[in-house]
């Protein structure tokens, strides 16, 4: 059915639905007033069918109103800010049916309580206008809250690689060879694979391959190392073996036209990462570095090192085993950026699995904690320099703790940014049991905080802006308690008579 035909029906159902509770009638009432039965009335209401002329008839003189009251796309004022929604691409472009919602249920939800709906919508608008939040931003949150839905593990996928390496003889181990994973690409799919200079065009430092599907043609940036060109040519094999169509052509990304190519992208990347970091393998090391007694960084570096050169892909393939695998449900990962010749640190990805745990990116530009191992990291990394640590970092105003691993290089492939990628653990009585280096005395605790403007830590010596949020908290809260006192004086005061 096409786009038009869904949105005259379901306009229509909202309409049919508002008139019958303009009277007060259930569906059964309906039912008894025009010889319909409730299912297909029902069936009406939800959007899925549109009844012949002659029914509208009946409707239109049942409930006491015009046939052009029905049949009209033109929604009364309570139901016109979801206009533009029905008449967008917004369902298709953001498949509800990812997070088991169905768009009939939603459409439902709208028609019962129309203005309070159309108020929040109005107030999402306005957040996301204040805080930037284009369409972009919006879908990657999208596809953030969908990952940790199913705590970041996709079995599918999981085994498709599985099926693909076996067919290919392929052995999963750090030194994959990227001359086996193009040949593939050019005898099983048809590409012609080709090195470029980007330099010339102005994008050397930042495009690192371009794809031509009307030439089945994949453009390789010869600036490339090893473990780059291996992951680009195996995330290109799993857009193939995944028979995902709409995708974006150029990595790093420039720009989504819709909500399908960040997911497909997301799915290629998830299939790269299976694919050049076995599962069960990184399950046995991982185990295995978790029952040590004492945290020694170069004994991470060394589980890094065992799988890939990319200390990237090594923790967001954690990310992957953790919860599903190991049992470690509450962690969070993210990747953070400092830019050449700039203080400022900005969060350039996240994930935050079954729990909604601090740090969380923002868009206002509050200064993030100093304290926090992967930027202190960030902030002392020399040239060509890679630095592995942890700490355990305990947000004082959350009162929670966690187990925080990070790791900071030199971008290898940009202007000379630094970043860090960390991975943080919840502290709880089933982690604990889990790691057994939580109490080794070379691993410090450190009370840190979200951001600066929002942290209560008296006389920290790296901070870079006063609590402005939390004083604000504290003058509402001294305000509340005045009045609270007020009252309470009021009211022991003897009663006056006039």
């Amino acid at each position: 059915m096409n786009a038009e035909s869904d949105f005259i029906k379901t306009v229509f159902g909202l309409k049919l639905k508002q008139q019958r509770q303009k009277k007060n009638w259930s569906l059964q009432d309906l039912a008894l007033k025009t010889g319909l039965s409730k299912s297909y009335l029902n069936e009406i209401e939800n959007g899925k069918k549109y009844p012949k002329h002659d029914k509208i008839i009946q409707l239109s003189e049942s409930l006491n109103c015009t046939f052009d009251d029905l049949v009209s796309t033109k929604l009364d004022k309570s139901l016109a800010p979801f206009n533009e929604i029905l008449q967008s691409d917004f369902f298709k472009e953001v498949p509800l049916d990812l997070f088991g919602i169905n768009k009939n249920n939603l459409i439902s939800i709208i028609s019962d309580a129309p203005k309070k709906v159309t108020a929040f919508i109005n107030a999402l608008i306005e957040i996301s206008q204040n805080y930037n939040l284009g369409k972009e931003r919006f879908y990657f949150a999208v596809l953030r809250s969908f990952q940790e839905l199913y705590d970041n593990y996709f079995p599918d996928i999981e085994e498709k690689v599985l099926l693909f390496a076996k067919e290919h003889q392929l052995e999963f181990n750090k030194n994959m060879n990227p001359d086996v994973l193009q040949s593939i690409l050019i005898e099983k799919f048809n590409y012609t694979i080709q090195s470029r200079d980007f330099e010339p065009y102005g994008t050397s430092t930042h495009l690192r391959s371009l794809f031509i599907p009307e030439k089945k043609l994949l453009l390789l940036n010869i600036k490339l190392e090893k473990d780059q060109k291996t992951f680009i040519l195996a995330k290109e094999i799993g857009f193939n073996v995944l028979e995902l169509k709409n995708r974006p052509n150029t990595y790093s990304w420039l720009d989504f036209g819709s909500f399908e190519e960040i997911l497909n992208n997301f799915y290629a990347s998830y299939f790269a990462g299976a694919l050049l970091i076995s599962k069960e393998q990184i399950i046995e090391n991982t185990s295995d570095f978790f029952l040590q007694n004492t945290w020694k960084p170069k004994n991470f570096t060394d589980l890094i090192e065992s799988f890939t050169n990319s200390p990237e892909t090594f923790y967001y393939r954690l990310t992957n085993i953790l919860s599903s695998e190991l049992g470690i449900k509450d962690l969070f990962y993210l990747c953070l950026v400092k830019k050449k010749g700039s203080d400022r640190i900005q969060i350039l990805k996240e994930l935050h699995l079954n729990h909604q745990q601090a740090p969380h990116a923002n868009a206002t530009n509050e200064h993030y904690c100093r304290r926090w191992i992967a930027v202190k990291n960030l902030q002392h990394l020399k040239e060509n320099e890679t630095v592995t640590d942890a700490q355990i970092s305990h947000y004082k105003d959350q009162g929670i703790s966690y187990l925080v691993i990070s790791t900071s290089q030199k971008n290898p492939f940009s202007d000379g940014s630094n970043r860090s990628y960390c991975l943080g653990i919840l502290l709880n009585s089933q982690t604990i049991k889990k790691i057994n280096f939580i109490k080794s005395p070379t691993l410090p605790t450190i009370n840190v905080g979200v951001t600066c403007e929002s942290c209560s830590i008296a006389d920290c010596e790296v901070r870079q802006a006063p609590p402005v949020r939390l004083e604000k908290e504290y003058f509402n809260l001294s305000m509340k308690s005045s009045i609270e006192k007020i009252r309470k004086e009021i009211e022991s005061e003897p009663q006056s008579k006039n």
